[in-house]
């Protein structure tokens, strides 16, 4: 008879096995079957993650310093548990390590007087048993709830790890990234600027030359590489308008580079222009830079802002910095603008509505890539469904989204109004049969929404 422990285990593995069927390999599935086996297989992940996790503890325990020899990781032969684990995996030391503080801050614990206690973090601990998280995404929020303890307080890291938890469900593991970086700015604000000036104590960029290429690798703080990152991504963003209109895509002369190459020619292309300083034309024109902060945070000189594209926040006294250059236009949040709504008199989406669908969406609603690779989308169109060119008919995609959206069934429906409004994916049956609303936009990773 199987252990009750591990029954949710053995039932994500009869799951893979229905999914699978009779196939002889993953070669003769179906698609429905290769989408079925591909989310058992999560699932039993998942959930063996959690099992591993426990596993990895006890390992740690029993192998902890005070036993000396006698630890169960020295009598094997291993320097530490991490090093045992990690040759039993064939995993990095560093996941190892990962594993063992994901098993520790989820195990049940006992006070000095043996009494048994509650997990550390009992949510995260149910998610991971539920096969909801995976090891990777729960050692990320783990390690926020550890850093945020004693500035948040029990109260507020009770409340954040509720909300990263459900807010994690579902997400990529570089999703969850974005989503702890956004949780760290809201649970210890006062932290953007000491975070920020260490960023910047780290800035470097270093230059080598090697078989004729030369080699930059450039690091340095949100702040300071914002104008960066916008300049080059209005590059790339204008060449592939300009692939857009190509007549014939597939002769031989016809644009073939890749993302990565189109970005190392702008740098290159941006850097030949300042040089010479000819304004010959260079297509970062569009490179505008929102930086978005609360009315009383900057009027207080507290808490922190953010910039449209990028993951990490920036302190109040960067935003007024970075306001105060060319190019850069401060959203301030509570205070007034201009007409937004439209209705039937203009097709296209002004910029000041664009300017307010980055506020809203931050993006791609779908992909999340940034405002710059977006355009503004009707969702009722303009022609076939006398749709209003309004914020509430109007919506930030990518080119890919946007042919995903027409061509796939998916709906986008918007609930609420203005800045503050929220944007839902529905899925079509053949991706869900239930077709659960998912969240799309910034929202997906603002912890405070």
């Amino acid at each position: 008879m199987a252990n009750p422990h591990l029954n949710p285990l053995l039932e994500a593995m009869t799951y893979l096995e229905d999914a699978w069927g009779d196939a002889t390999n993953a070669a003769d599935l179906s698609r429905a079957q290769l989408l079925d086996a591909h989310r058992a297989m999560g699932l039993v992940q998942r959930r063996l993650d959690g099992i591993h996790a426990e596993i990895a503890a006890g390992i740690a325990r029993e192998s902890r310093p005070e036993l000396g020899s006698a630890g169960l990781a020295k009598q094997q032969g291993f320097r530490n548990p991490a090093t045992m684990i990690a040759a039993t995996t064939g995993g990095s030391t560093g996941d190892a390590v990962r594993l063992v503080k994901v098993g520790e801050a989820t195990a049940p614990r006992v006070n000095i007087i043996g009494e048994k206690l509650p997990p550390r973090y009992p949510e995260v601990q149910r998610a991971i048993g539920a096969g909801e998280l995976s090891a990777a995404a729960v050692a990320l929020i783990v390690a926020l709830l550890d850093r945020a303890r004693v500035k948040a307080g029990i109260e507020r890291i009770v409340d954040a790890e509720r909300l990263l938890v459900e807010r994690a469900a579902g997400l990529s593991l570089d999703d969850v990234r974005k989503l702890v970086v956004h949780a760290e700015a809201w649970l210890d604000p006062d932290g953007v600027a000491p975070r920020e000036g260490e960023a910047r104590s780290r800035r470097s960029l270093t230059m080598f030359e090697r078989d004729g290429s030369l080699h930059l690798t450039l690091q340095t703080d949100i702040a300071s590489g914002t104008p960066v990152k916008a300049a080059i991504q209005a590059y790339v963003t204008a060449t592939f308008h300009a692939r857009a209109h190509v007549l014939d895509p597939e002769a031989p002369d016809a644009d073939r580079r890749t993302v990565a190459m189109i970005q190392a020619d702008a740098l290159v292309e941006i850097c030949a222009h300042a040089s010479g300083c000819d304004n010959g034309g260079l297509p970062v024109s569009g490179a505008t830079v929102v930086v978005r902060v609360g009315l009383d945070d900057l009027t207080a000189g507290t808490g922190f802002a953010t910039v449209d594209g990028l993951d990490g926040p920036v302190s109040i006294a960067s935003c007024r910095r970075m306001a105060a250059g060319g190019g850069i236009i401060p959203v301030v949040l509570g205070g007034g603008g201009e007409i937004l709504d439209w209705g039937r008199e203009k097709r296209l989406f002004t910029r000041a509505q664009r300017l307010a669908l980055v506020e809203r969406d931050g993006g791609c609603v779908m992909c999340g890539l940034p405002p710059q690779l977006t355009r503004a989308h009707h969702l009722r169109w303009w022609q076939r469904d006398a749709g209003p060119t309004d914020l509430d008919n109007g919506v930030l995609l990518c080119e890919s989204c946007h042919h995903r959206i027409h061509d796939n069934d998916w709906e986008i429906r918007i609930e609420g109004r203005g800045f503050a409004a929220r944007v839902w994916l529905i899925p079509p049956l053949h991706v869900d049969p239930e077709r659960r609303p998912r969240l799309g936009g910034r929202a997906r990773y603002d912890i405070a929404a």
